[in-house]
């Protein structure tokens, strides 16, 4: 399941990259579209300073121009890379305690994490692309089967 969650997350890497580039080639994307991006940014720091323990970083929802958005992407990528490269199928199952933004206190598997993570960047892809076609431009595509036999991810 590791080596899993590795290629997911090499796809989400990628995917994040796409959408990116698709709001900066519509030079005046959706205001909306950028907040969701910046969201994706926010959100995935949030889930990873969790994982590690750590204070998040920054606000879930983040105010972030696409410059902003393009440097932490990278960041983000090479932090979870890191991260990924230390878990063990062990570590997958080890509980996570945390608060959510409602101030509720959860305890959560880190695989459930992780998988979690992935899934809520995808969900908000798909928005941004429905942004931007509603406003007249081209959404980057980013479906996890294209990207494999592109081979953008192995």
């Amino acid at each position: 399941m590791v080596e899993q969650l590795r290629r997911l997350f090499a796809y989400d890497d990628w995917a994040n990259r796409e959408t990116l580039a698709s709001l900066r080639a519509a030079g005046a994307p959706p205001p909306l579209a950028v907040r969701r991006m910046a969201h994706v940014v926010g959100a995935e720091w949030l889930w990873l300073s969790r994982l590690k323990g750590e204070e998040k970083p920054m606000d879930v929802w983040p105010e972030l121009a696409l410059g902003d958005c393009e440097r932490d992407l990278g960041w983000l990528a090479a932090a979870w890379r890191e991260h990924l490269a230390g878990l063990s199928e062990e570590g997958l199952s080890r509980r996570v305690s945390y608060v959510n933004s409602k101030g509720e206190p959860w305890e959560s598997a880190a695989g459930d994490i992780l998988m979690h993570a992935v899934m809520h960047s995808v969900y908000h892809r798909g928005q941004i692309a429905s942004d931007l076609r509603a406003a007249g431009f081209e959404p980057a595509y980013t479906d996890f089967i294209h990207a494999v036999r592109q081979g953008f991810i192995v």
